[in-house]
């Protein structure tokens, strides 16, 4: 089995799943309106990744992960649990107009932007099979060195350690880099080398000691998206063992993440991180109990309206965004838009630090959940997840859903197409596609001006560095890259031609 990298999906497989989540919805007491919204949603969703490319363009991946993680995910899980759709939501028949004017929206966002984005990447072959693997490993001596330096160090914001944390992307470039040279090298054998077990153990250990989901899970994240790049084939062994490690990591490793992070404070030492973190990892069949415990007592009738779910469900409560903007679309309904300045905040925080010494960190998701009491009014540093288009909604109503942000997206389109090109190709668009995993469904509008500035900063200081110095970092440390040099076709036929006209001359000699 070839691991799966999408470019088009059959409209008319799309709309049989439609089709039947649709009945399903209706067999289980979902209204008619709701349910036929979930419909067009699904089907506009694959019309927009079709148009965008697919997974061969960065803009096709933030459609696909916006359309999963907002809204289909928790679909179908609803389904599965046997829940009407609608339930356990404020204002659930709104909830779903905005989210599939979203969808909508961003259809014609990728619309506009296919057409004024490069056909070809500008980024797109500045690391070639030559100097890839130096590159690798220049990259991931390159993490390690700054990761050093970060132990143990704060951070101030507006200095060079701060900028450097912004821009920081070598670990998962150097796993991404290193999985296409594999695969290319090997002629499909393998998809894995030193340098690329040992980015993928340091981010994985990052994300342990910082208690979180995102560090835990982008190794293979990283992996699977350049494995799948390259249409690598796993056996049904490979299938099952990789289906089983993921599934031990969801069941024990998400509610570590999710209990370890309440047990941290400010000013915790690192050598406190990680004795919290080993006793945590030591028994984590009873931190699982603990969280399922906590999560239990958040269900009750006071928050019920905060959950999608009639029960906890683990991993599944985080993998969707219909009950959070649920509750920020009923609190823009009984409070007013909240106004454009989340959007003029975004683009002043594009300035750096060293221009502007006293900028604010405005932390919007924050603000919006204890305007809607999902917070307590003295709690100014939990951080609150919201989708773009619950963004969108609570900014400026319908105006932000239909002009503001499809505005932003297409800006957002055109820059990481035009600089990424074709994903299978380009590693760097595959570096983009694992950073909007995460920005697509929960980074709220202010994510994608942020893509504008910061992550725009950080591609071009990942391509440029890897491909013209972190080869000669590579090379310092393991050598010059071994290269087989192939006789062509031309080469031979002209040995053979000049022998033949040798021998031709030798008998006329001797004639």
């Amino acid at each position: 089995m070839r691991i799966p990298f999408p470019v088009h999906i059959p409209l008319w497989g799309a709309t049989g799943f439609a089709a039947f989540l649709f009945a399903v919805q209706l067999r289980q007491g979902t209204s008619l309106l709701f349910a036929l919204c979930c419909f067009l949603f699904i089907c506009i969703a694959t019309l927009a990744f079709n148009l965008a490319g697919g997974f061969s363009r960065p803009s096709g991946s933030y459609v696909f992960f916006y359309a999963t993680l907002c809204v289909i995910v928790g679909l179908c899980w609803k389904a599965y649990l046997g829940e009407p759709a609608d339930s356990n939501l404020l204002a659930p028949q709104l909830t779903i107009e905005v989210f599939l004017g979203g969808i909508t929206a961003m259809y014609g966002a990728v619309f506009i932007s296919r057409r004024l984005s490069s056909r070809h990447g500008l980024l797109q072959n500045l690391v070639n099979d030559n100097n890839m693997q130096n590159a690798t490993v220049g990259c991931m001596v390159a993490g390690f060195l700054i990761s050093v330096v970060l132990i143990g160090t704060r951070t101030v914001n507006g200095s060079v350690l701060s900028a450097l944390v912004q821009i920081n992307r070598f670990f998962p470039m150097a796993i991404i880099l290193g999985v296409i040279y594999a695969i290319r090298r090997s002629g499909g054998t393998r998809s894995v080398n030193l340098p690329v077990l040992l980015s993928a153990g340091a981010i994985f250990i990052q994300g342990i000691l910082g208690f979180s989901k995102e560090g835990i899970f982008t190794p293979v994240l990283c992996w699977a998206i350049a494995a799948g790049s390259q249409r690598y084939k796993v056996s049904l062994y490979q299938l099952i063992g990789g289906v089983a490690v993921v599934a031990l990591m969801v069941m024990y490793l998400v509610p570590y993440s999710q209990y370890g992070r309440n047990l941290r404070f400010d000013g915790w030492t690192f050598s406190q991180n990680v004795d919290t973190s080993l006793e945590l990892l030591s028994n984590l069949g009873d931190v699982r109990e603990k969280y399922k415990e906590s999560s239990a007592g958040d269900y009750t009738e006071n928050s019920v309206q905060s959950y999608y779910f009639n029960t906890p469900q683990g991993f599944f409560d985080r993998l969707h965004m219909i009950a959070p903007d649920d509750s920020l679309i009923d609190g823009t309904e009984r409070k007013g838009p909240f106004g454009l300045y989340p959007i003029i905040a975004g683009f002043e925080n594009l300035v750096p630090h060293v221009f502007w010494p006293n900028k604010p960190a405005i932390m919007f998701g924050n603000i919006y959940a204890r305007e809607i009491g999902g917070l307590p009014e003295n709690d100014y540093t939990t951080g609150i997840a919201f989708s773009p288009s619950g963004d969108a909604y609570h900014i400026a109503r319908w105006v932000g859903v239909f002009l503001i942000a499809p505005i932003l997206w297409i800006g957002l389109f055109t820059l990481f197409d035009s600089l990424c090109g074709d994903t299978r190709t380009s590693p760097w668009g595959l570096l983009i596609m694992a950073l909007f995993a995460h920005t697509a469904p929960e980074g709220m509008l202010g994510g994608v001006i942020y893509s504008y500035g910061f992550v725009t900063m950080g591609l071009l200081f990942a391509a440029l560095s890897a491909a013209y110095v972190m080869p000669i970092f590579g090379t310092l440390v393991k050598g010059p890259e071994k290269t087989r040099l192939r006789r062509s076709r031309l080469l031979r036929g002209a040995v053979r031609r000049s022998q033949a006209a040798w021998a031709g001359g030798e008998s006329s000699l001797q004639g």
